[in-house]
C-alpha cells in the first residue's frame, strides 16, 4: 500500500522559500495523480497544486501561481512543492496526497485516498 511521508516544512520570513517534499513507499507514485494542500487554523483544507499522471496536466491554486512549483523525481519516488515568495498567509499545515486518476485535466478535486501526516509551514511578516 501506497504511503506518504512530507518533509520539508519549517518556519521562514516573508518573501523566502522553502522545499517541501513527499517520499512515497510501497508502490510507485509515478503512476498517481498527485496534490499538495493545505489546512490553515480555521480555514477549511484547500488545494494548492495537483498533477495529473494521465496527461501530465498540473494545476495551481491562484493564490499560489508563479510563486509555488510541483515536480517530482521518479527515481526517489518523490515529488516536490518549491515555494517562493512566501507569504504570511501561506502559513498552514501542508499535505500531499495521491489517487489512481481515471480523468485527465485537472484533478485537484477528486477525493484522494492516500495522505501523507502533513509539515507545518510558518511564514513570518
Amino acid at each position: 500500500q501506497l504511503q506518504l511521508v512530507e518533509s520539508g516544512g519549517g518556519l521562514v520570513q516573508s518573501e523566502g522559500s522553502l522545499r517541501l517534499s513527499c517520499a512515497a513507499s510501497g508502490e510507485r507514485l509515478d503512476i498517481y495523480a498527485i496534490g499538495w494542500f493545505r489546512q490553515a487554523p480555521g480555514k477549511e483544507r484547500e488545494g494548492v497544486s495537483c498533477f495529473n499522471s494521465i496527461d501530465g496536466t498540473t494545476w495551481y491554486a491562484d493564490s499560489v501561481k508563479g510563486r509555488f512549483t510541483i515536480s517530482s523525481d521518479n527515481a526517489k519516488n518523490t515529488v516536490y512543492l518549491q515555494m517562493n515568495s512566501l507569504k504570511p498567509e501561506d502559513t498552514a499545515v501542508y499535505y500531499c496526497a495521491a489517487v489512481s486518476p481515471w480523468v485527465s485535466g485537472a484533478v485537484c478535486y477528486l477525493e484522494y485516498d492516500y495522505w501523507g501526516q502533513g509539515t507545518q509551514v510558518t511564514v513570518s511578516s
